[in-house]
């Protein structure tokens, strides 16, 4: 890796150029560890980049405290290294956390902190990406590369609707990125925003903190017991996708959820007319899998209600015009992928910030780039593109030192005429 330092006197600080002879990685959460553990294994240099102050900043600081994962250990694990013995079968947030700084620890990827990519660009006459970063200390950074894999993952930044008169709210709202513990909302009035696996669990981790949550659900929604007949519900599905079509599994698993969990629309949560998984696949709509927030429903504990029309004071107006009194908002209305902010490119990703192309192709674009962590299939989905975008890469990195093809001197003559 080289460095090249530009500075004038009307600069208040140096702009460096930095030269990767591998790719460079931006993101240093699941997607972008996995991708370096195969890439370190090969003995193929990359650089990450990341913009908070740790790794899975996403699971350090913006998790709930009883957060699991809704998955087994085996479908969750990265490449190369398996979750230890003694972990849960639904390893916890903290869990996973340490499995994760081992992960690094192991492979010793050491992640370049606080470098918050504010563009990257192919650039078609020196054949390279240019990928620009701010520090906090206003100082900036273009690294250049072959390759550029964008680990991002699908859940950057909050999403954060707009509701009529919810800025003027009189208590408090914030976004479940913010949300700990029900410990502060006991005794409260409590409406949820939202019935996807984030807002079920907060409205059961309310209720048992003696809040008195209510959970709004708009749409329909697949809620699915967690597990079936002993299995995991998901494990359960992997296996059946082996041998039935897709159609059938999402037909047998309706109707073993309605033998187990009985008739929830009487509880006003619909069901959607397209099976989970097809809704998962098409959608991104991942099903729910209950954890004891249809228990809380069933007994009362936990209200649902239909969509929100309006705020005013301490008032929320539903669209079925019932007003309710509440104390605070958890907007549980899910992340979007970031991607199209900084990455100056629009063949590959659309605007939604995910890849145009569909899974199973949606790891590698055009040009050396590649994109890891957006298969809406959790971590296997993760863990795979992660494998396919090292070989990948790797293949190419080893090829050009058989050959000989040194192309240093060319990328040093593009940076001096920067």
């Amino acid at each position: 890796m080289f460095n090249f330092t530009l500075s004038s006197d009307q600069d208040s600080f140096a702009h460096r150029c930095v030269w990767v002879n591998g790719p460079v990685i931006v993101g240093a959460g699941p997607s972008g560890l996995a991708v370096g553990a195969c890439l370190k294994e090969q003995g193929v240099p990359f650089v990450i980049l990341e913009r908070a102050d740790c790794i899975a900043s996403l699971w350090q600081k913006r998790t709930y405290d009883r957060l699991k994962l809704h998955l087994p250990k085996q479908f969750c694990q990265l490449p190369k290294f398996p979750f230890p013995d003694h972990y849960q079968e639904y390893p916890t947030r903290r869990e996973f956390i340490k499995y994760l700084e081992s992960y690094a620890e192991h492979f010793d990827i050491k992640p370049r902190f606080n470098e918050c990519v504010s563009s990257a660009k192919y650039d078609e006459a020196c054949k390279v990406w240019r990928v620009k970063t701010a520090a906090p200390d206003g100082g900036e950074v273009e690294y250049i590369c072959q390759w550029l894999v964008v680990a991002t993952g699908e859940n950057a930044e909050s999403v954060v609707p707009e509701i009529e008169g919810l800025k003027e709210f009189a208590g408090e709202v914030i976004h479940v990125c913010d949300y700990k513990s029900g410990e502060n909302f006991r005794g409260k009035k409590v409406l949820v925003v939202g019935c996807g696996n984030s807002g079920m669990e907060i409205s059961l981790d309310l209720c048992n903190h003696d809040a008195k949550p209510s959970m709004v659900c708009r749409n329909s929604v697949h809620v699915l017991p967690r597990e079936i007949l002993g299995k995991s519900t998901f494990e359960l599905a992997v296996l059946m996708m082996k041998w039935l079509p897709l159609w059938l599994v999402d037909k047998i698993l309706v109707v073993l959820t309605w033998f187990i969990l009985g008739n929830i629309e009487k509880y006003g949560l619909k069901r959607p007319s397209i099976g989970p998984l097809e809704l998962k696949n098409t959608r991104g709509k991942t099903p729910v899998l209950d954890i004891g927030a249809l228990e809380k429903i069933r007994s009362g504990k936990l209200n649902v209600v239909p969509g929100i029309k309006k705020f005013s004071g301490g008032m929320v107006e539903l669209v079925d015009g019932e007003c309710l009194e509440i104390d605070a908002v958890v907007l549980a209305t899910g992340y979007r992928s970031n991607v199209p902010y900084w990455l100056q490119e629009a063949d590959f990703f659309s605007k939604n910030g995910f890849p145009k192309t569909p899974f199973p192709n949606s790891w590698k674009g055009k040009s050396g780039l590649y994109a890891v962590g957006f298969t809406r299939r959790g971590l296997s989905g993760t863990s795979a593109d992660a494998v396919k975008t090292a070989q990948d890469i790797t293949k190419v990195y080893k090829e050009d030192i058989k050959q000989k093809k040194q192309k240093v001197p060319t990328h040093r003559r593009c940076i001096s005429t920067f």
